[in-house]
């Protein structure tokens, strides 16, 4: 780690409390004037570090730069499972990710990004990730079980952030099925799952989870295509929230990855579900079908009551509201 990152590392441990230039160079076993050089050199990156007189030097409360050292020091990882990486700007952190499998990266992996140029969301739709507001963040997994409970990495996921969110923000979150997070009626969260498995043992070579929130309105506002059904967890915000979030969904997410045969997070994914009895129309390869949904099986697929006397599971499919705009697309 460079005396920069050790920097920040005190910094962020000591947020909106001064540590003096010889705290930091005693504790780094540094000189003053290299601690004064990656004081500099952060601040150049846009953190906003307070320098007074006899007193040292001060990371402002509101800084919300994303960073190994402010996500940490919220992190539950006492047994080194992530290894984080802070990208500027990537085009997509899930191809990313993907590459980087490829080339032999380890479980754990998770490369988190201030701005995708070419986020996508499971629909092919660009998922709208600007500078400093929000999280885009994939994370690699090499799971051991069978293609089968493949659906639970997804919804495990949508619990956990769920989870995040409401402990964060204090906020309400719901999932609208299968893979998004809805708050006060409007998309916070979309989750998308890419994986390569054999077809000769069913077994997954890598999977890469993709998860963007919306975290903070950007200055300029949410595009207007998107304005009436996307909507940020925070208005306005002056704490590092996002490195809380990162944290939170991570801790929470990996409690539930050690045990996902056993489904621990079934029941809530349910009872978050937005659709559970609520009057649907279904859009899928072979038409259009109508019903109201009954439940979430322990397969994740939708029950639904159908129109004409029957009952059906459905695995995909476009589902909208009766009367309302297209919600989602499992």
């Amino acid at each position: 780690m460079s005396v920069k990152q050790k920097t920040l590392e005190v910094l962020e441990n000591h947020r909106g409390k001064f540590v003096s230039g010889g705290e930091l160079a005693n504790t780094l076993q540094v000189s003053r004037n290299a601690v004064w050089k990656a004081i500099k050199s952060l601040e150049q990156e846009g953190y906003d570090i307070e320098a007074v007189k006899n007193r040292g030097y001060r990371l402002a409360e509101s800084s919300d730069i994303l960073s190994e050292q402010s996500i940490r020091k919220y992190l539950s990882d006492t047994r080194g499972k992530f290894q984080l990486e802070i990208r500027k700007s990537v085009t997509s952190t899930n191809e990313l990710v993907k590459q980087q499998a490829l080339s032999g990266a380890e479980e754990g992996l998770v490369v988190i990004a201030e701005e995708q140029t070419c986020g996508k969301e499971k629909s092919g739709r660009v998922f709208y990730s600007p500078k400093g507001t929000g999280i885009y963040m994939s994370v690699l997994l090499r799971p051991k079980i069978s293609m089968k409970h493949a659906f639970a990495i997804t919804t495990s996921a949508a619990v956990a952030v769920a989870q995040a969110i409401e402990q964060v923000s204090e906020r309400k979150a719901e999932i609208m099925w299968v893979n998004d997070i809805y708050c006060d009626g409007k998309k916070v969260c979309g989750i998308l799952t890419e994986a390569s498995y054999q077809m000769e043992t069913g077994k997954f070579d890598y999977v890469v989870m993709g998860i963007g929130i919306h975290v903070k309105l950007p200055e300029s506002g949410m595009p207007v295509e998107l304005g009436s059904k996307t909507d940020c967890v925070f208005q306005q915000t002056e704490t590092d929230v996002r490195s809380q979030l990162v944290a939170q969904v991570l801790t929470r997410f990996w409690d539930f990855y050690q045990r996902l045969e056993s489904l621990p997070f079934l029941e809530e994914y349910i009872q978050r579900s937005c659709f559970i009895g609520k009057n649907v129309t279904i859009e899928t390869k072979e038409g259009i079908r109508e019903g109201n949904v009954l439940s979430v099986n322990r397969q994740c697929h939708l029950v639904v009551a159908m129109d004409d006397g029957t009952e059906e599971e459905f695995s995909a499919g476009t589902v909208r509201l009766k009367n309302d705009c297209k919600l989602n697309t499992g």
